[in-house]
């Protein structure tokens, strides 16, 4: 950032956001202070129904039978190219998270490798219990976290921003949705920042020389009302402000990480880039769609399907080395990521070398305080263990998983308010942490729910 373009916009600041400019990022201002829990968790949603059984598939015993017979075309070999890895004697993973775009080094650690060193979770046989195919309600069942209704005025991450009782009262940055539309996850938030990158989150409106008289009448036509839309429009300008003098300007990523080309990488990056300037990240959503694959997938573990899986592991694995450090700067012993889809697919491919919607799914779970390896209960491929006799059967409730990372990694046991109605929480032991008991009730922050009264959501609430 050049220094006219600084000393434009810092004269335009409000006086709590000009207030930062000297701080530093240890500062309480900024989400730091003692006996708060620091923990992030990074929600990544696989948009289109991942097809699990191709990600994490048999490779032994009557399972691999029933695999091979169902897809003859898609189905991922045991030996030669595109062989799966082994997970354990009975499941192995695509070879595609082991796997980078040839003339390009080897990262330092794959995702595969990621596995194999304790830090990646799979949860097989996870998702909803509901039998629902379409994709828009599903995806709005898990990330509403209301399961069967579609009408919640807000998102389970909102919810437990809302309820968390272990976080500092003011937090410059507590949430951040990746992208150009904000998750459903943080419906409801009015905290949330919602950017695609930090370089493109800027008032950058003709010359420079302009930028200090827009900023103050915009400060001051913002300023002149105390109305929620005057409000948000102070709040717009006061994130623009803090982004550009902390986070704005190039980012180089740590331990030699090297984020893929592409959206996702730089999605990926920008979070990474949020949690290391220290404005009190909590929660951060990220999208990754494509993954309806009704045709044309990729024969013989090679394909469209293949190069998906490449993306989200390079991804995965470059972000996870980036905040991989020691001391202050070992950010991933704070960080929690999960990987989930509405969905899995059916388990026999259709005439267009594809898989149509279906049903039980895989979480994916990756951190310093993961507790790596296979979890949940396989449920087999037989007609007879299949759900309707087309479907991975669902053993693992998908709110499980997030119940576990809410309590263990967050400090959050007030599930009735995150998840209303859901009061089975067992833990898997997929993260580290100590295990509250969880509250089912009263649902304080579910009042108003079958009115959508969405005011009583708020995180300031």
């Amino acid at each position: 950032m050049s220094t006219n373009t600084r000393r434009g916009f810092i004269s335009g600041f409000g006086a709590g956001v000009a207030a930062f400019a000297g701080a530093p990022f240890g500062n309480p201002a900024f989400g730091a202070l003692a006996g708060t829990n620091e923990d992030i968790l990074i929600s990544v949603f696989l948009r289109g129904g991942m097809d699990s059984l191709n990600l994490v598939l048999p490779i032994a015993g009557a399972d691999r039978g029933y695999y091979e017979a169902a897809r003859p075309e898609l189905r991922v070999p045991t030996s030669g190219s595109n062989r799966a890895l082994p997970l354990n004697a009975q499941l192995g993973i695509h070879s595609a998270t082991h796997s980078w775009p040839s003339g390009t080094p080897a990262p330092p650690a794959t995702l595969y490798e990621l596995y194999q060193s304790g830090k990646l979770a799979l949860v097989v046989a996870a998702g909803m219990h509901l039998g629902n195919r379409s994709h828009f309600d599903s995806m709005n069942y898990v990330e509403l976290g209301t399961p069967g209704s579609v009408t919640t005025p807000t998102g389970w991450l909102t919810r437990h921003l809302a309820s968390a009782t272990n976080l500092p009262p003011e937090i410059t940055i507590p949430s951040l949705a990746v992208g150009n539309l904000r998750q459903d996850s943080l419906r409801g938030s009015t905290d949330t920042l919602n950017m695609t990158s930090p370089d493109s989150f800027s008032l950058d409106v003709g010359p420079w020389q302009w930028r200090d008289a827009q900023r103050s009448a915009l400060r001051n036509l913002y300023s002149s009302a105390g109305d929620w839309l005057h409000e948000s429009g102070v709040s717009a300008l006061d994130a623009v402000d803090i982004i550009e003098l902390f986070v704005s300007g190039g980012y180089d990523p740590s331990n030699g990480a090297v984020y893929p080309s592409g959206t996702l990488g730089g999605y990926f990056q920008t979070v990474a880039q949020m949690i290391k300037t220290g404005l009190g990240l909590r929660v951060a959503a990220v999208d990754f769609g494509g993954w309806d694959t009704h045709n044309n997938q990729g024969t013989g573990g090679g394909g469209y399907f293949f190069d998906q899986v490449r993306e989200l592991s390079r991804a995965l694995a470059a972000l996870y080395t980036d905040l991989n450090g020691s001391g202050a700067n070992n950010y991933i012993s704070r960080v929690t990521i999960v990987v989930q889809s509405e969905f899995g697919r059916r388990f026999r491919e259709n005439a267009d070398r594809g898989v149509d919607h279906g049903h039980g799914g895989l979480m994916m779970v990756l951190g310093g305080k993961v507790n790596g390896g296979v979890h949940g209960t396989w449920p087999g491929l037989s007609n007879d263990q299949l759900f309707e006799g087309a479907d991975l059967e669902v053993t693992t409730d998908y709110r499980r998983v997030l119940s576990e990372i809410l309590i263990r990694r967050l400090g959050n046991n007030h599930l009735m308010d995150v998840f209303p109605g859901y009061t089975d929480y067992s833990p898997l032991g997929v993260v580290q942490g100590v295990d509250l008991p969880p509250i089912y009730g009263p649902d304080i922050f579910m009042d108003g729910f079958e009115t959508g009264d969405a005011s009583r959501w708020s995180s300031s609430s």
